[in-house]
Order: structure tokens, then C-alpha cells, then sequence
């Protein structure tokens, strides 16, 4: 049988014409999904640029109904939940990404994270500690190792944040050695005595140059075991090492001075450090430890020369007699409410106020984020 050249002929257009147009309906039909899958993403866009979160949603849940394989969009709507409080719904969305087979790695990673965060913010603490553990070894795993570090201060599990602090520290994220003494101190306050002592040698170690903490939480200890010698010389020495801290351990040096008898050396620190540093507490530390009571009510007047300060004129005015003695008590009382403000200490991270000293602020959590001197010293 010969073969008729006609049949090629006549099939090559027949071909051409038949592959044009089916490259011109899949074209059609690209263009119609392009228009309508970013039609409903673009538009929540535009919507959460204008703060209408609800319309956002809306929009964003159209989108991933269209295209329920769009990763994107699913990250996009978990977010948006999560923002606005509902965990619930995020976490069903990011646990539906990590259900999906054709996820990518980075995108499984991320998911996981996301998890993690809706878990976090909802405060299942236990939830979100398993679901950070899952990132080790990850590109999210020094964001995970500082939100498992917020995970176990928050529940004051100071073991658990000392390893992650290490692992922190060793992996070049910052330099914890202050935390670890804070975590090591805190573990010492619920120590036996024996055990506290070998806590706070070690945390003293560990913290950074001029961390007070360690050594004044060594000389409470010292000081509750009877040992008053030793809780002042720890105190004398750390007046030495730390001169910013001396504020805040002039009254635990009154207290181990008077305890152990050893006025005159401990007025002699305190006037150095008030040399360096002056302030209310080392100012009220020397007068309970000057011997001759005009002298010590004559401290009051040397500070005033060299700083304003209402609490110290307060202090001095409590011990004067007025010319309208019988109004004394009225004055006094309204002065000493004036500048219970003024005696407060402020988180320099948050501004939160208190009246005592605290290591970590209860406002925003910071360690050593309280100056040592008051309100009216700042």
C-alpha cells in the first residue's frame, strides 16, 4: 500500500489549528481563575489596609474557598483570627495547613509556628510548650526558645528556663548570665539553707559585674541563719564591687551593722557610697547609724544643699519644732502623704510604679529593668 503525501499535508494545519485553540481555551481559563481567586484576596487587602477586620475575614474566607490549596491565604486568615482574639478558628486553620500532604517544609515549619502562637496568646501554656519543643532544629527555633523561655517564667519553672537560657546563650541569641543568676536566686528562695547557699555562691558566679542580687539575697540568708558578721561583710563588699546598687542595700547594712556592732564601719560605706551616689536610702541609712542625734538631723540639711528633695525636707521638718507647734501633726501628716509618691520605684521599661524593688517587673515581666534610686531621684 503506497502512502498518499496528501494526508500529511492536509494534517499538518488540521494540527496546528487544533493545538491553537486549545492553547487559547487554556489561556481563557487561566485568566478567568486569576481573575476571580486574587479578586476576593486583593480585596480583603483592601480591607484590612482600612482596619475592617470583619470584611477582611470575609473576604479572606471566599478566597481560600476558591482556592482551598493556597497556603498563603490559609496564613493570612489564621493571622487575622488570631489578631482579633478568636484562637479558636486560627488554630483550626494552621492545624488544617499542617493535615495537608503537599505542604512544603518551610511552610510546615511555619505553620507549626503559627500554631504555637495561637496557643501562646490563648494561654494554653502546656499546648503551646509542646508545639514550640516541635521547632528545635528549625529556622523558628531561637523564636521558639524565647517564647518557651516567657512560657516557664511566667509559670516559675526556673530549671526549665535555665536550659533554654543556655541554649539561648550558646547559640549566640545574647548574653542570658543575668537571667541565669536571677533563675538561680529564685530557686534559692524556695532552697533549704544549705542548698540556697549553694545556689547563691553559684549565681554570684554567674551574674554579670556589678549584679547586686546574689550577694544581697547571700546576706539575707546569712542573716536569717543568725551569721549577722558575715551578712555585713558580704554587704560591705558588695558596696564596693556594685557602688550603683548601694541604695538598696543601705538598710539590710544598717540592720547587719547594729545586729553585729559595727556602727562605725558601716557608717563609713555608707558615706563613701553617698560620696558616689546620693540618695534618700543611703541619706536615712546614715542618720540611723550617726551616733549624736543633731548631727544625724544635720544630714537632712547637707543633703538639701546638694539636692532638692522633698522627702529629705519632709524628713527633717518631722523632727523641727514650729512656731504653730498645735498645727505640727496637720502639716506633717499632708507632707509625709505628698511624697509617698516621690519614695516609689518605676520600671524604666513600662513605667509601672511600685513600692517596693523588684528584680522583675510584675508590669511587663523585664528583669532589672527597676533603678535602684526612687521616684524623686530619677
Amino acid at each position: 500500500m503506497d502512502f498518499d503525501l496528501s494526508w500529511v499535508l492536509w494534517g499538518l494545519p488540521i494540527a496546528f489549528v487544533l493545538g491553537w485553540l486549545a492553547s487559547r481555551l487554556d489561556l481563557r481559563q487561566l485568566r478567568i481563575e486569576n481573575r476571580q481567586a486574587p479578586k476576593a484576596y486583593f480585596r480583603g487587602l483592601n480591607f484590612l489596609l482600612n482596619e475592617q477586620q470583619d470584611q477582611a475575614i470575609d473576604a479572606f474566607i471566599e478566597a481560600v474557598q476558591n482556592d482551598p490549596d493556597t497556603s498563603e491565604l490559609h496564613f493570612a486568615l489564621g493571622n487575622l483570627f488570631r489578631r482579633r482574639g478568636e484562637y479558636e478558628r486560627a488554630v483550626r486553620v494552621h492545624e488544617h495547613l499542617l493535615s495537608r500532604g503537599d505542604l512544603s517544609r518551610v511552610d510546615r515549619h511555619r505553620a507549626q509556628h503559627a500554631l504555637a502562637l495561637d496557643f501562646l496568646k490563648a494561654g494554653l501554656l502546656d499546648r503551646a510548650e509542646e508545639a514550640l519543643r516541635k521547632l528545635e532544629g528549625t529556622a523558628f527555633e531561637s523564636q521558639a526558645l524565647l517564647a518557651l523561655l516567657a512560657i516557664y517564667e511566667r509559670s516559675r519553672d526556673w530549671a526549665q528556663a535555665s536550659e533554654i537560657a543556655g541554649k539561648l546563650d550558646a547559640s549566640g541569641q545574647g548574653n542570658f548570665s543575668g537571667r541565669q543568676a536571677h533563675y538561680l536566686c529564685e530557686q534559692a528562695a524556695q532552697a533549704p539553707n544549705d542548698e540556697a547557699l549553694d545556689l547563691l555562691r553559684r549565681a554570684m558566679k554567674t551574674a554579670p559585674a556589678g549584679a547586686a542580687r546574689p550577694g544581697m539575697d547571700l546576706a539575707a540568708l546569712q542573716s536569717r541563719a543568725g551569721d549577722h558578721a558575715s551578712a555585713f561583710k558580704t554587704l560591705s563588699a558588695l558596696a564596693e564591687s556594685s557602688p550603683a546598687a548601694i541604695p538598696l542595700l543601705a538598710r539590710p547594712l544598717v540592720d547587719a551593722a547594729q545586729a553585729s556592732g559595727q556602727q562605725a564601719a558601716a557608717l563609713e560605706v555608707l558615706k563613701g557610697g553617698y560620696e558616689l551616689l546620693p540618695s534618700i536610702d543611703v541619706l536615712e541609712g546614715m542618720v540611723a547609724l550617726e551616733p549624736d542625734a543633731v548631727a544625724a538631723r544635720e544630714w537632712y540639711v547637707k543633703h538639701l544643699e546638694r539636692e532638692p528633695s522633698l522627702v529629705a525636707a519632709t524628713r527633717w521638718i518631722a523632727g523641727e519644732k514650729l512656731e504653730h507647734e498645735q498645727f505640727h501633726p496637720h502639716v506633717q501628716r499632708a507632707l509625709d502623704h505628698a511624697v509617698k509618691p516621690l519614695t516609689r520605684y518605676r520600671c524604666a521599661a513600662c513605667g509601672f510604679e511600685a513600692k517596693q524593688h523588684f528584680w522583675q517587673c510584675p508590669g511587663c515581666q523585664a528583669w532589672d529593668s527597676y533603678p535602684a534610686r526612687r521616684v524623686e531621684e530619677l
